[in-house]
């Protein structure tokens, strides 16, 4: 196993949050190989039920156990386990109450999904309890089963809720397993071997949703990690075109004569004034992003940057992502 310096070095849980369309799944995926790189043993983790680990390595679906489904650059292999609630229930019960069977009849009569649906915060105990067991599991030889444990968790706008697991179920017991299972979950998670990452795009409802929940996050007590700005488009244009564009003094005529001089000569005007409107977005969009990266510098967290696969996300590109992931010193 290769050793290296990350900025994240201590580091056991990686939870993963994200507005809705900023590629969360994607990225927790393409930490999970960062971080196993190298003969690292790395499990991700879902919650959430959409299979999405499935469809982004070209899977069938992920059964409830926990299997082998790649392997990182250099060695090391990246696990994979899509939780079931209704199977962590039933793991809940035989471990705390010996009553798997019973277990079982009461999914068939409704019950667990009746108990989970008034208290919520019940079910978010069995999904984080069963991955801080698996960030906590050690084999036989005494050494951890896993180096790290990537978690692609829910929205940002529930994450505070979904980790601050004693709070949510001070309401169904204040003694007894339930309450020593979730002051377990609660020990994991806000202890210094976890970091929560915010996945977001430079656009405006993204940011300012990372930025709520960054700040929700530490009113909990709980620990933030880092920003990794996702689909970065590259300009392609000096600063100076750049900056002429949103100005309103790109010099159209100019082009023209470039593109003459190119030998377009039929219709270059026409062609210069469309590609000096396309240099104007270009601009405008690029001082929009500009100024969203300003307002996520006041979070005072690391953040890394992850490029626009303009081919779309597959294995290979999974692979580009987590290289990047590790340049930038996240992994």
């Amino acid at each position: 196993m290769d050793s290296r310096d990350t900025d994240w070095d201590g580091v056991r849980l990686h939870v993963v949050t994200g507005k809705g369309g900023t590629g969360k799944t994607t990225v927790a995926a393409a930490l999970a190989l960062a971080l196993a790189s190298g003969g690292r043993k790395v499990l991700l983790v879902e919650v959430e039920g959409r299979q999405g680990i499935a469809q982004i390595f070209d899977l069938p679906p992920l059964p409830y156990e926990e299997r082998r489904i790649a392997v990182a650059p250099s060695g090391g292999d990246v696990y994979a386990l899509a939780i079931d609630p209704e199977e962590a229930m039933l793991e809940y019960m035989e471990m705390f109450y010996g009553m798997r069977r019973a277990g079982r009849a009461l999914t068939k009569m409704g019950i667990v999904d009746f108990a989970t649906t008034v208290a919520p915060g019940f079910r978010d105990v069995l999904v984080t309890g069963k991955t801080s067991e698996a960030v906590r599991r050690r084999g036989k030889n005494g050494k951890r089963i896993y180096d790290a444990v990537v978690l692609d968790a829910p929205p940002t706008g529930r994450i505070s809720r979904f980790l601050n697991v004693t709070q949510e179920v001070a309401g169904l017991a204040r003694v007894g397993p339930i309450k020593n299972h979730s002051d377990l979950v609660s020990k994991v998670v806000k202890s210094p071997e976890t970091a929560v990452h915010f996945i977001t795009l430079l656009e405006e409802m993204p940011v300012q949703e990372t930025l709520d929940g960054i700040a929700e996050l530490r009113s909990a007590g709980l620990p933030p990690g880092g920003i990794f700005i996702n689909m970065v488009r590259e300009s392609l244009l000096p600063q100076a075109a750049l900056d002429s564009a949103v100005k309103g003094r790109f010099d159209v005529a100019e082009l023209t004569l470039g593109l003459k001089a190119a030998g377009l000569s039929d219709g270059a005007s026409t062609v210069a004034e469309a590609l000096a409107e396309e240099v104007a977005e270009h601009a405008r969009r690029t001082e929009l992003e500009r100024a969203e990266r300003a307002s996520l510098a006041q979070a005072t967290l690391p953040s890394y940057e992850l490029p626009l696969l303009t081919d779309g996300v597959d294995l290979s590109g999974l692979y580009e992502l987590a290289e990047a992931i590790r340049t930038q010193g996240a992994a």
